[in-house]
């Protein structure tokens, strides 16, 4: 079977959101002063001539931001120029870790989320829709907007932000899951909530490739009480690693079937017999799914080595259907990576609907 060619290193775009007043840009804010290192670039879309939101992260940001003032991101302009806004951000020389579009509270997430899928810049990858809620004004904006329901059930991560106002949150957030689709579901106060939901911050240890399993349990690095942490932004993980290569079959069946809750996987895949010179890096994201074969690194142990991080996922399961896709055979299933290969970008084709 033919060798794809590596995939270069792609910094992921992240959709961010949520009806006028729900906490967006305070959320964007958190995520600047708690990112572990990790530079954020951001295109902050505000619906008016006079651009607040912009205002308010440019301090933060600097020549990482793209401003854009007087109108929605997805009625003003097209794919092939939020790939012009992408490309000035995607700039190595500015060495940005993750891309966050701020949209307006009247923008439509699936129209932003088919332009960023849509781009043929190779340097960036879908990072998944959050979409952000109030806890304390949930049904009255339900009324107003009765189409939230449809962009929570688009959302690869959801926030009930403001819980903290709700007279009655635990019914805010049993709602809000039943109308998301298998999507994490994360209550927050002041849009606090965990980065490593959304992009790797930068340990002070040495990488695994682009891989910590450090940076998701070095959570006080400073000595000082991380108010992230509490309990309204806890997340769960789990780190998978083996010395045995996977079944591209039961590794598919496992991806396929993966259980709300279970927001972001990323790491490396050996299959053996059925690639002997490429390890495959892993980046899922909600429903997207992407494979990037790459060589093993020269003299390098041949591990799979995957992170799995969500929102009230059964860790112990998780690990028990992950090494249940062990696998000794010393010879390949002619078929056997069919269903890997569909999620492996042909660089000649357009980018794959989400999985």
């Amino acid at each position: 079977m033919s060798q794809p060619s590596p995939e270069p290193q792609q910094i992921p775009v992240v959709v961010l959101a949520g009806f006028l007043g729900s906490g967006k840009t305070t959320l964007l804010n958190h995520l600047l002063h708690r990112s572990g290192g990790s530079r954020i670039g951001a295109i902050v879309n505000d619906f008016g001539a006079i651009e607040i939101d912009a205002m308010a992260v440019a301090g933060a940001l600097g020549d990482s931001t793209v401003s854009l003032g007087n109108g929605c991101l997805c009625c003003a302009v097209d794919a092939s120029e939020l790939d012009e806004y992408l490309e000035r951000l995607a700039e190595p020389s500015l060495g940005i870790d993750v891309i966050v579009i701020e949209a307006s509270g009247l923008a439509e997430p699936q129209e932003l989320v088919r332009m960023v899928l849509a781009s043929e810049h190779p340097g960036i990858v879908y990072g998944g829709l959050v979409e952000v809620v109030d806890a304390a004004e949930f049904d009255d904006t339900r009324s107003r907007h009765p189409e939230i329901d449809r962009h929570l059930a688009l959302a690869d991560l959801a926030v009930v932000n403001k819980i903290d106002r709700a007279a009655d949150g635990d019914r805010v957030l049993g709602l809000v899951r039943s109308l998301v689709d298998r999507a994490a579901v994360v209550p927050a106060t002041y849009g606090r909530i965990d980065p490593e939901f959304l992009f790797d911050c930068r340990p002070s240890e040495e990488r695994i490739g682009q891989l910590s399993f450090d940076d998701l349990h070095d959570h006080d690095r400073d000595g000082h009480e991380d108010h992230t942490r509490h309990l309204h932004t806890a997340y769960d993980s789990l780190s998978f690693v083996s010395r045995e290569p996977l079944d591209p079959r039961r590794l598919m069946e496992f991806l396929d079937s993966r259980p709300e809750g279970l927001y972001r996987i990323k790491g490396y895949v050996g299959f053996g017999p059925y690639d002997v010179q490429n390890r495959y890096a892993v980046h899922a994201v909600g429903r997207f799914l992407r494979f990037y074969p790459e060589p093993w690194p020269a003299g390098a142990e041949r591990l799979t080595q995957l992170v799995l991080i969500g929102s009230g996922i059964d860790a112990p399961a998780l690990d028990k259907e992950l090494d249940a896709c062990r696998s000794d055979a010393p010879h390949a299933d002619e078929h056997g990576m069919w269903g890997v290969l569909r999620y492996v970008r042909d660089p000649e084709e357009d980018r794959a609907e989400p999985a």
